[in-house]
């Protein structure tokens, strides 16, 4: 077995890496640029080495830097996580060369499944189903709208070397084709440093499932069963869970068979994942297999028992496979959150800046029988920045059964504080309650179809709303008896907390009457109908638990006036709890408006502006694009919402810009 690994990768997936190697007594060496100089998988491992510049240009994806780095080290072998260097053949072949152990699958193995043109032909030639394209190289956009016209709209344009969403595009029109097309290639070499492109026809109402396999040097191959990932933005995975709820027996061992024969037909060894496309009658179609770790591994590890970090090491150091396909049974159900830095209430854009606060929920075993595992790089007072994905952690759940890991995921989620940036948490919360999803009728569509005019914070049906309104009673009475005994009263008894309140919240109030005891408080409401709450919140504390009506409720909460900010299942509201005597004279109180901005096309994001696609002067159209703005290795084009004549432009290409910077003004 290996002494040292060098991991060639950063993040949450270089620190899970390490986790695995500590576990088997193996010493770590973590690679990092000037941005992560301060970073967990740098503070984790046992010696760190420094490879250059923030751009992974310039430092993760340059193979003769992570060399230099083994050679400095004496490492013996190198697990490259996932992106960056992971399916890159060259740097494989580098390490066989230098007689190091690359912790993955042979580099032809690598040339033939990790470019997506080329794994697409030898699925074919396998007999293998694949969806209709162009597996050919595209030279530019006219040819690239001649193709997609060929095809059938609507079409998927497509980095070969991509992964993560990056360089990925779904083409209605011919417009959106020839625009598309120079996106995806910039952002294609940006990331992976190869531009090429394909196009292959986008299969309406699909399923995103995947199957995991795990091959050794002994000719043995097995498959760990299946993934859904259809819960999709921008073709960029959010939920993940394993297994299934729309696979039947006999679809999952067709596809976990077919997965294998792939595998072994390109002499595949490690841990991969062929990917497919499933539509609504169970018919798959073979998408693209990734040649490394997938991101969302941990659900399949929480439903087989099988640590794929540790297999993959053992696979590398030429051990055979210790269980058989009939040894992988499906324990329980696993759900998977990714926790990315961006702004749901701006679209989700990129959001960078300092976490303020970070504390996940305590791992491990829960009271009701569940697990919960959060895999992250980042840790409290530290950088978010823009030179990277934007994905920081990865929030999972275990359960008996879907609905209760999918409950576990909701109390998971309601304790998971991030304060600093714009994360997508409430987006999660919001998904864990959506009906369409508690039923499994999902598709990659489900996120466009579900959340159309964007995300704006969830809407809490009645009966929460009523669990809600009792605890912020019974918070806001534990408020006011502590204001009572710092206010310099000598007699803290002449300033009595009084019984009635109203509640108001989600466009409603509530009148309560609360009745007090050592224990807790009982909150009464108009109809007679009353909810116990339980809880040992103090005022200051930032995230409170308690029991509402018998069952556990966890609220993140902040104080403002008359009542509290809280947040709970993807609502962010505004609660106010005031005397009977202050909600009538609130009622007369005039709201203030916002600042009018709709004259200005403000930045939405920190990122460095690569565009300006109009001029001063110009008059656009509804949709035209004005400029182009890069964050965390994705390009965001920003256009139009209404036809107007650009006044003066304030900004130029290659301008960092902060959030709400003006890039131009229109007349």
């Amino acid at each position: 077995m290996f002494d040292k690994i060098l991991i060639a990768n950063r993040g949450e997936i270089a620190c899970r890496v390490i986790k695995t190697a500590r576990k088997m007594g193996i010493k770590t060496v973590a690679v990092y640029s000037d941005a992560d100089r301060n970073a967990l998988h740098v503070k984790m491992a046992d010696e760190a080495v420094h490879i250059g510049p923030p751009p992974a240009a310039q430092s993760y994806i340059v193979i003769d830097k992570i060399m230099d780095a083994i050679r400095h080290t004496g490492a013996q072998a190198v697990h490259p996580g996932y992106g960056f260097l992971s399916e890159n053949m060259n740097f494989a072949a580098a390490l066989e060369a230098a007689g190091v152990v690359f912790v993955g699958p042979p580099s032809p193995a690598i040339e033939a499944m990790g470019d997506k043109i080329t794994s697409k032909k030898l699925a074919m030639e396998a007999g293998v189903s694949t969806v209709p394209g162009y597996m050919g190289l595209i030279a530019d956009a006219d040819e690239a709208v001649k193709i997609s016209g060929q095809i059938g709209y609507p079409v998927m344009i497509k980095a070969s070397a991509g992964g993560g969403g990056k360089g990925m595009r779904i083409a209605w029109n011919e417009g959106e084709v020839a625009e598309g097309f120079q996106s995806s290639k910039n952002e294609a070499a940006a990331s992976f440093g190869d531009d090429r492109i394909f196009i292959e026809k986008f299969v309406t109402q699909p399923r995103h499932i995947e199957i995991q396999v795990l091959a050794d040097k002994h000719g043995n191959c097995v498959y760990l069963h299946e993934r859904e990932c259809s819960i999709q933005r921008r073709n960029q995975k959010v939920i993940e869970e394993a297994p299934s709820p729309f696979l039947d027996e006999a679809t999952r061992k067709a596809m976990g068979e077919q997965a294998c024969a792939l595998a072994k037909a390109v002499g595949y060894t490690s841990a991969g994942t062929v990917e497919f496309i499933v539509d609504g009658n169970r018919n798959f179609y073979f998408l693209e297999m990734n040649t490394r770790l997938q991101v969302e591994h941990p659900v399949t590890e929480l439903i087989t028992g099988v640590d794929l970090v540790e297999q993959m090491i053992r696979v590398a150091d030429g051990q055979p496979l210790p269980f058989k396909q009939s040894d992988l049974k499906i324990h329980g159900w696993a759900m998977e959150s990714r926790l990315y830095a961006e702004d749901p209430y701006r679209n989700f854009l990129p959001s960078i800046g300092r976490l303020t606060r970070y504390r996940p929920p305590v791992e491990g075993c829960t009271e009701r029988g569940g697990v919960v595992r959060n895999d992250t790089g980042v840790y409290e007072g530290g950088e978010i920045s823009m030179f990277y994905d934007p994905m920081i952690a990865k929030l999972c759940t275990w359960g008996p059964t879907r609905a209760d890991a999918i409950e576990e995921m909701r109390l998971a989620l309601d304790t998971f504080e991030v304060e600093g940036i714009g994360h997508n948490l409430p987006f999660c919360s919001a998904v864990m309650d959506h009906p369409r999803f508690a039923s499994g009728n999902i598709t990659t569509a489900f996120i466009a179809e579900e959340y159309e005019g964007g995300f704006t914070g969830a809407t809490l049906d009645s009966s929460l709303l009523r669990r809600v309104a009792a605890a912020a009673a019974a918070m806001n009475r534990v408020a006011e008896i502590r204001r009572t005994r710092i206010s310099g009263t000598m007699d803290n008894h002449t300033r009595r907390v009084g019984d009635d309140w109203v509640v108001t919240l989600q466009g409603e109030s509530w009148p309560v009457t609360i009745k007090a005891d050592p224990a807790g408080s009982t909150v009464v409401f108009e109809d007679g109908t009353d909810l116990r709450v339980e809880s040992d919140w103090s005022p200051g504390q930032p995230l409170a638990r308690l029991t509402v009506g018998g069952e556990p409720l966890v609220i993140k909460t902040a104080k403002v006036p008359m009542g509290f900010r809280m947040r709970l299942r993807g609502a962010d509201l505004k609660v106010h709890v005031q005397s009977p005597r202050q909600k009538a004279l609130a009622g007369l109180m005039l709201e203030k408006s916002p600042p009018d901005t709709s004259k200005f096309l403000l930045c939405p994001m920190p990122g460095l502006v690569v565009k300006i696609a109009v001029s001063e002067g110009e008059e656009v159209q509804e949709g035209q694009a004005l400029a182009t703005v890069e964050a965390m290795k994705m390009e965001n084009i920003l256009k139009a919402e209404r036809r107007g004549v650009v006044k003066t432009i304030k900004a130029s290409a290659g301008a960092s810009l902060r959030v709400d910077d003006v890039i131009l003004e229109f007349e």
